[in-house]
């Protein structure tokens, strides 16, 4: 349970990730062409829960990304209404949540409640990440934490501001295909 990577903070919020720290841009194109072959058979579900449909927008965003790389996305549905068949043919499941609450306290991720529904998820990796206005709190520590529960290992999350879901997303991505490429080297 919980996430394999420090939470790293940032007074700014711009990069609420429980991914740690990046490395430099330079070294992870090379390590991602050094790993393209490895990782082009990774396959990963998305489940999201969207208000707005800007959660929607950033696993959509980050599905293209993926693809991209060679990933095999096996579907992208809702949190609710759960493709059992694409988390059981997935590697990795990425659960996305928009965060609800008041402006600089009580925010927490709308699906948490949802993803005690979903079907046991032991021994599949997982990601987390949420979409939020202006500050997004611990949201995403409530959600990884919550996707833990469900038996799956956790590898990371990040929190992605709705005026940035194209930067945020495009981040997401690479920090997903750096992980699961130090994960199996």
């Amino acid at each position: 349970m919980g996430t394999a990577f420090p939470t790293t903070r940032r007074s700014d919020h711009r990069d609420e990730s429980a991914f740690g720290p990046r490395q430099s841009w330079s070294s992870g194109i090379e390590n991602r062409e050094r790993d393209r072959g490895r990782l082009c058979s990774v396959k990963a579900a998305i489940l999201v829960e969207s208000l707005t449909g800007n959660t929607w927008k950033a696993a959509e965003k980050t599905a293209d990304l993926l693809s991209q790389e060679r990933w095999t996305i096996t579907g992208l549905s809702k949190v609710r209404h759960p493709d059992h068949a694409a988390i059981q043919e997935a590697d990795l499941v990425l659960i996305g949540s928009w965060v609800h609450g008041a402006f600089l306290f009580g925010q927490a991720p709308w699906a948490v409640n949802s993803i005690s529904n979903l079907p046991a998820m032991r021994g599949k990796k997982a990601a987390a990440f949420c979409t939020f206005a202006l500050h997004p709190g611990n949201s995403l520590d409530k959600l990884t934490s919550a996707v833990g529960d469900t038996g799956a290992y956790v590898i990371g999350g990040l929190a992605i501001s709705r005026s940035k879901l194209d930067q945020h997303s495009e981040e997401f991505a690479t920090r997903l295909v750096d992980a699961l490429a130090d994960s199996d080297a």
